[in-house]
């Protein structure tokens, strides 16, 4: 799959939550070739800062050439980019990393779609791909954003720390709380939380998929500053990780550790 380094013109950006943007980016070759689970780079206009933020694609539309990414602002990088209105332009890289097995969710399985915090955005897409009985578990800290959007791909349920909504706890809360269960697991979020998950889906023998979320550099695999740790040596590095930009984002359960 070819990567694009591109000046894409941003279509439209709004506010979702305190902190949290929805931007669509007009991107003609990256819509077309973009993947559920996969992830762009931006570049700020900032030349002191060389290295790109990653943000995971929210949503794909290939008939209109765009694609949609909702993050959240945590440094100068992403509050720059909070500030870009409809007719700026930015520079752009992708589709990167490899995205979810959309074979995993086939017609006749049940599955849990499981997102927690900024890992909430990437499962929207996939929910619209996957063709079983789909199970939205969505966690957050306080702000609830997204939720409505996922109404229209299955049943939707929240867990949040302080219990304003939903299950009060987190997101398995929220699945023992309901009496879900499922054959497979789609995930992305925060590492404790993909622990808990890799943990239970041993435990009740379920096919699990992780999307990983790491500090990333490069983007595309060369710098090593997103490894974790994996049950099988890497054929790059020769030690027990794998390049979370590269081999990932996206890992089934068995091969990663945490």
């Amino acid at each position: 799959m070819a990567k694009v380094m591109e000046s894409a013109r941003v279509a439209s950006q709004v506010i979702l939550a305190d902190g949290v943007y929805s931007m669509w980016i007009e991107t003609k070759k990256i819509a077309l070739e973009a993947l559920p689970g996969q992830f762009i780079s931006l570049y700020t206009k900032d030349n002191s800062k060389l290295l790109p933020r990653p943000i995971s694609i929210c949503e794909i539309d290939r008939e209109k050439g765009l694609i949609r990414i909702v993050y959240r602002v945590l440094g100068s990088g992403t509050e720059e980019f909070s500030c870009y209105k409809e007719g700026d332009y930015i520079e752009i890289l992708g589709p990167l990393g490899n995205g979810f097995s959309i074979e995993a969710g086939s017609d006749g399985k049940r599955a849990f779609i499981i997102g927690g915090g900024i890992g909430i955005p990437p499962m929207l897409e996939l929910s619209k791909h996957l063709a079983c009985e789909k199970q939205i578990i969505l966690g957050y800290r306080d702000s609830i954003f997204l939720k409505e959007e996922f109404a229209p791909y299955g049943v939707t349920y929240v867990a949040t720390e302080d219990g304003s909504e939903g299950t009060k706890g987190n997101v398995l809360d929220a699945v023992k709380e309901h009496g879900l269960s499922a054959d497979v697991i789609f995930a992305c979020g925060p590492t404790p939380m993909l622990k808990a998950i890799k943990a239970y889906a041993a435990e009740n023998g379920i096919e699990c998929y992780l999307s990983m979320e790491e500090r990333m550099a490069c983007g595309i695999g060369a710098c090593l500053a997103c490894v974790c740790k994996s049950s099988e040596i890497d054929d790059h590095s020769k030690v027990h990780n794998k390049r979370v930009c590269k081999d990932g984002p996206v890992f089934q359960a068995e091969e990663v550790d945490f």
